[in-house]
């Protein structure tokens, strides 16, 4: 009779191990860690990184060190420039409606000093999205130029300080004419922001050393317009528009493109603030002589 070996003991029973959840999503099953942080992440999760797969948070506490590509002179890059379609669109919509709505919209939206001195002090602004119905050459030059010039500026300075430099100068415009031009006759254009982006093209090439000589024709030949063509024909074109928006445009444009590169940003915020502030306090002060004439 032969003898049997002792069995071995019985060995406690393993427990199954545990199917890791998303750590975002506790009711998803997944196998794949961040490769950074190890925590259990699920497709919806996974983003993908030079080795495997990283969580959201992981990536985007990456991105902190990185830094976002800027604009020539310091705004955000622009890749499509949604200002110069809107303020394009928005002008073309004014049109449609003058067309349709008689003097009602051109008078009501019309630079007018009186209306302004009155208290309707967004004519300011507004003159610049209302045109000559009688004369579709006026919006049809003023259209042109926002849309081969608008893009270009808009590129170089972002989206923010394009829009301030397009508006300030129709500001600009609209001052110089409250001051100078006759206070009883309204006046309509965008050709205040116009000349304003035309200084600003010309601030622009001379800060980059490229050829300037194109705009500078341009400006030249507008300008000879504008004082020349009034005497020759019984058309009026607003002269201190154009001017206003020049000066307004060109002295802007440089406080953007000659601040110094150190906190950038408020240098150009303190120009915008600055230039806003210098306009409305012409206003404020000429209001009160344009009432007293009224009297």
């Amino acid at each position: 009779m032969t003898s049997q070996p002792p069995s071995p003991p019985p060995q406690p029973e393993q427990p199954a191990e545990a199917v890791p959840t998303c750590y975002r999503h506790p009711g998803r099953e997944t196998w794949v860690r961040c490769q950074r942080c190890e925590r259990p992440i699920c497709p919806d999760c996974m983003r993908d990184a030079a080795v495997g797969f990283q969580c959201p948070e992981c990536v985007a506490e990456g991105n902190k060190g990185i830094r976002k590509a800027k604009s020539t002179f310091g705004g955000n890059v622009v890749r499509t420039p949604f200002v110069t379609w809107a303020l394009m669109g928005l002008t073309g919509l004014v049109f449609v409606g003058q067309l349709l709505g008689g003097a009602t919209i051109t008078g009501t939206l019309a630079m007018w000093p009186i209306g302004v001195a009155l208290g309707e002090f967004y004519r300011l602004i507004t003159v610049a999205f209302v045109h000559s119905v009688s004369s579709p050459l006026h919006i049809l030059f003023n259209g042109w130029a926002i849309f081969v010039i608008g893009p270009y500026l808009e590129r170089a300075f972002g989206h923010t300080r394009f829009a301030a430099l397009y508006l300030l100068s129709a500001l600009g415009g609209s001052v110089l004419g409250m001051w100078l031009d006759p206070v009883d006759t309204p006046t309509v254009g965008a050709s205040g922001a116009v000349f304003g982006l035309f200084g600003a093209v010309f601030v622009v090439g001379r800060k980059l050393n490229l050829d300037v000589r194109g705009i500078t024709v341009i400006i030249a030949l507008n300008l000879a317009i504008t004082f020349v063509f009034p005497l020759i024909s019984n058309a009026r074109i607003s002269w201190t528009g154009h001017v206003g928006g020049l000066i307004t445009g060109t002295l802007l444009a440089a406080a953007l493109a000659y601040a110094p590169t150190k906190n950038r940003m408020v240098w150009h915020a303190l120009a915008i603030a600055g230039t806003l502030v210098v306009l409305v306090a012409l206003v404020l002060v000429r209001v009160p002589a344009i009432v007293s004439m009224l009297s």
